[in-house]
Order: structure tokens, then C-alpha cells, then sequence
């Protein structure tokens, strides 16, 4: 059975993390774990300070030549009869250049982030320059074994 829409929606707002699959030049899929929140409609995530591989992340790279992109959030019972998840189907761009000191909207997205992550007292939100993605929600699909795996 499908979650509900209400539950959706909630989860959309506090689930703490979700898988980004990105699609490779040669379509083959790339997956990382990544955190987001909601902000005006749009998902969103940052590329943030915690130690990275040198060059361009492959998710950014991969978002740059293809847009589709989709977010899973899920969470797995030993209980199978408690399983659920959530698939957005969306389309990303990368936002750069955009400071939160000059840029209300970023300022509101960095607010956001750090209210629902307080990580982020710790590490920077941002690398020297603010990267993050914007995935504009084309379509959410879901799944629960039953009314005793609704969160």
C-alpha cells in the first residue's frame, strides 16, 4: 500500500537522511547517502565541508549532464511488516555562486539546514564556496507493508 499523503509529506520534512541516485555519463547509476531539507517546494542538499575526495563530486558532475535524478528515503525493520519508503523522482541543478549573505533564499535553505542538522555546529556547512542541489520534485512514489509500518 502507498503511504499516505500526510505522511509523505512529514517525512519530506524530517527524515534525516536519503539516498541520492545520480545517472553516470554511460547511464550507469551513481547512489550516495546524502542529508536535504525542504524549502519552498524544492529538496534540497548541501555539497558541505566534511572531508571530500579531491575534484568535482560525482553527483555534481553527473547533475550537470543529466538532471534526472531520484531520492530514496526508507528504513528497515528486522519486522518486515513495518517496512516503508518514499521515491522522489525530481530534477536537479546545481546552485553555486549564490552566498547566503547576499542571497535571502540560500539564507533560508543554510537556516534550514542547520535547524534540522545540528551537525553543522561542528562542521561547516559550506566548503570555501556554497555548492549545494536543488532537485525540483517531479513525482513522489511510496510503498508500506501495512498500516503497522506507517511512521
Amino acid at each position: 500500500m502507498e503511504l499516505p499523503v500526510d505522511i509523505c509529506e512529514s517525512l519530506l520534512e524530517r527524515h534525516p537522511v536519503a539516498r541520492l541516485a545520480t545517472l553516470g555519463p554511460a547511464g550507469s547509476p551513481h547512489l550516495v547517502p546524502v542529508v536535504f531539507v525542504r524549502h519552498g517546494g524544492d529538496l534540497w542538499t548541501p555539497i558541505d565541508g566534511k572531508p571530500k575526495s579531491g575534484g568535482e563530486l560525482v553527483r555534481v558532475r553527473n547533475v550537470r549532464k543529466n538532471p534526472a535524478v531520484a531520492l530514496l528515503l526508507d528504513d528497515y525493520e528486522v519486522d518486515w511488516s513495518r517496512l516503508w519508503w518514499l521515491r522522489v523522482d525530481g530534477r536537479a541543478a546545481v546552485v553555486e555562486g549564490r552566498h547566503p549573505q547576499s542571497d535571502p533564499e540560500i539564507a533560508e535553505v543554510a537556516a534550514a539546514l542547520r535547524a534540522k542538522y545540528p551537525q553543522y555546529d561542528d562542521v561547516p556547512l559550506f566548503r570555501a564556496e556554497p555548492l549545494l542541489l536543488r532537485i525540483t520534485v517531479v513525482r513522489v512514489r511510496s510503498w508500506c507493508a501495512g498500516r503497522e509500518a506507517l511512521p
